[in-house]
Order: structure tokens, then sequence, then C-alpha cells
């Protein structure tokens, strides 16, 4: 124990962090930390080492690299630690469950609204963040596979990944855009990559001329939709991820039997209901 109270190790970059009072509910101290960016995979890992050094009674992680932190997750769970995986989750069997956005129906359904935005024909291209985190891999599967599979007249003509850097993500977005005159559709498929995406289109002067739907939430985002640059996006339930990871820790402190994983859901935001009080509650500036 590193305290009288059990203590609860988080980690991830920054914003599913849950509700304060739910936490304290729990009767558990915290420790919430994480690398400025989701690029910053090494960091994260020297966070976690540190943290295994601390000896904590349970671990809440959330991978920027689904493979990179196996290692130490082994060492967690050989010295007993339970591990909760939430928001990107981690390939292995190791944690107790994960709390999770089923990022595959998420980003599936961005690509039924796209479908529907551009008419049901037509080009399209992704940005994401990364091939190596189960968000990424996710988010890019449910959008190309649901494309693929139900909108023959839609061909994708390319994903790029800028590792969640706007400006990494503007300079392949623009690229995409003079590259393929035609395309009518962007899916940015994580907060960084949306905002590059949005960046080329205001750069390249081209507001109005492609459907650009994004992922996640942020005040440019956000400004974006309100404006009518983009068209939409998805937004997971970032307190719930936080409350439910929590929570699942405190129950495997407990003993108590957890389902594989927890699914924290999605919603659908655009100019229409951005101020609803449903989904305001689930953006962050």
């Amino acid at each position: 124990m590193a305290g009288e109270l059990p203590y609860v190790y988080v980690t991830t970059t920054g914003w599913k962090t849950g509700n304060p009072h739910t936490i304290e509910d729990c009767g558990v101290e915290i420790t919430f930390e994480g690398p400025e960016t989701e690029a910053m995979v090494d960091k994260q890992l020297e966070m976690l080492q540190t943290a295994l050094d601390k000896d904590p009674d349970a671990i809440a992680f959330a991978a920027l690299d689904s493979v990179a932190a196996i290692p130490l997750l082994e060492r967690a769970d050989e010295e007993g630690i339970p591990v909760v995986g939430f928001d990107s989750g981690v390939d292995s069997d190791i944690p107790v469950t994960t709390a999770v956005t089923d990022n595959v129906a998420a980003a599936a359904y961005a690509a039924d609204m796209m479908a529907e935005l551009i008419g049901g024909e037509g080009q399209v291209a992704v940005i994401a963040h990364d091939q190596t985190s189960r968000t990424g891999i996710d988010r890019v599967t449910g959008f190309t596979e649901r494309m693929e599979e139900e909108y023959p007249d839609i061909e994708i003509v390319d994903v790029q990944y800028g590792g969640g850097d706007h400006l990494k993500s503007t300079d392949l977005a623009k690229a995409i855009i003079l590259a393929h005159p035609d395309l009518k559709g962007f899916f940015g498929a994580n907060e960084g990559s949306i905002i590059g995406v949005l960046n080329a289109v205001m750069e390249l002067g081209m507001e109005g001329d492609l459907v650009v739907i994004g992922y996640d939430s942020g005040l440019l985002q956000m400004d974006a939709i309100r404006a009518g640059t983009e068209a939409g996006a998805i937004t997971q339930n970032p307190v719930g991820i936080g409350d439910k990871a929590v929570g699942a820790a405190v129950m495997a402190l407990r003993g108590e039997e957890l389902e594989e994983e927890i699914d924290t859901g999605f919603f659908w935001y655009d100019a229409e209901n951005i101020d609803d009080e449903e989904i305001a509650a689930l953006l962050y500036e």
C-alpha cells in the first residue's frame, strides 16, 4: 500500500479525468498524470515505470502505444497489481477490464454521416493520429471498412498519420487536398488530426467545398462546427470513461467480477445539437 487509502495510478494524455465527486466516493487516493501529446510514448512509459516503483494498488492505463507498454504491464501483473485499460486499451490480456468507446462503431457512424452528406459518392480521405494505439487502429478500421462494405461509390483516396500533431496533420491534409482536386470529404480521427484538416481547408480557402467530419472536441473544432466549416464530429463520454476506469480499479481491488470491456458510449454532434445540455456536458475546450 502506498498510503492509508488504496492508491490508484491513472495515466492518459489529459482529459478523461472523470467526475471528481464520484471518484472521491470510491475512497481511494489517486495520482493522475500523462504526457503533453499523444506522440510522447517514451515519456508515458517513463511515467508508468516511476509509478510502478511507488507500488500502487491498481493502475488505470490509456496506452499511447498498445504494444510498447506490455513489458511494464507484465511487471505489474507479476507484482499482483491489477491493471484497468481505458480509452485506447492494450493489446494484452493483462488488463482485468477496459473502459472504452467502441471506436470501430463510432468511426463507422462517422462514415455513415460522411456518405449522407456527400450524396453517397465521391472521394474522401482520412487523417489519423497513429497506427499503434488501439484508438488509432480502430477508428481508421471502422471508417474505412464501413465505406468499403456499404458505399461502393465512395473511394478512400488516402489515409495518413500525423501523430496528433496540428502542424504535421495540416501539412499532410494540404498535400492530400492538392493531390486530389475532386476530393469531397475529409475525416480527422482525433482532435489533433481534425485541427490539421481544418487548418488545411482554411489555408487553401476551401471552406464549404469539403465535408469535414471530426472526432473528440476542443475549442477550435467546436468553433468550426458552429461556423459551418466542419459538418460535425463524434464525441466520446470523457467523464464516463474516467469514472468507469477508476470504479473498475476499485472493484478489482475488492475482488469483484468485471466484464472484459465496459462500453462507455459515443455521440454525434453538429451545429444543431452542440449546445444541448446532454452534448455540452461531454465536450471540452
